[in-house]
This record gives C-alpha cells, structure tokens and sequence, in this order.
C-alpha cells in the first residue's frame, strides 16, 4: 500500500507527481515508428498473454514486477486502465495503450496538436484555391 507521503501519489504539499517527460526525446531519437514498435513491446510486457489485452490483473501484477510500481492501490490500476479504455470493455487493447500513452505526454500532445492544425491549414488554403 502506499503511504500518503509516497511520491507516487498526491498529497497537500505536492499536488501532482513529478516525472520528466521522455517521450518527445525517444521520438527524437526512434522515429515515428521506433517510437510506436516500442510501445508495442511496453504493451506485450503488461499485457495477459492469454487475453492480448492489458487487464486489472495484468497491469497489478506488472505494475511491480516490471514497472517497479509496487505501491499502487487497486484504485489506482483501475484509474490507469479506465483513462485509456476507450471501448470500455474494462481492458486496454494495443491501440488504446498507445493512444493513452501519447495523451500522457504533453509535449507529444502538443507536437501533434501543431501538426494537425497545418494539415487543416493547408487542406483549407488547397481548397479554397481549387473552389
């Protein structure tokens, strides 16, 4: 269980976690899809190798093991898949995984936000032109 203090969670003195952002450097270094075959193999650890989808038990059972998150409630797993269960079948599949992932990285977010916003731009200018 975690202590209130754990650094995992928030309390008065520290309202959000702190973690640094590693995503825009992976992609950095990886590309588009270095960064995604990556996510792939983050997905297939945390994943049940029956099901092919993370659950409620995969992610608690892994979440220690192989995340070395060994302090986190069973509300906080469940808060963890229902963030990214889109479908709500109370699993994530891959797609999921990697789209909440994106989510979680601002910088990512916003990398993404900016190059949408010129493809509606330039989709916008083209046709405007054409018409």
């Amino acid at each position: 269980m975690a202590s209130p203090k754990s650094s995992t969670r928030p309390n008065q003195e520290n309202q959000e976690p702190k973690f640094q952002d590693f995503f825009p450097t992976m992609a950095g270094k990886l590309g588009g899809e270095g960064l995604i075959e990556e996510l792939c193999k983050g997905f297939e650890l945390l994943m049940d190798k029956d099901k092919g989808v993370i659950t409620f038990e995969s992610l608690r059972r892994n979440a220690s093991t192989v995340l070395g998150l060994g302090d986190l409630t069973d509300d906080d797993v469940r808060c963890m898949i229902n963030e990214g269960d889109c479908d709500r079948d109370g699993a994530l599949n891959q797609m999921e995984f990697c789209v909440l992932m994106f989510r979680l990285s601002p910088e990512l977010m916003e990398a993404s936000r900016c190059v949408v916003t010129e493809v509606i731009e330039e989709e916008f200018s083209d046709y405007s032109h054409r018409h």
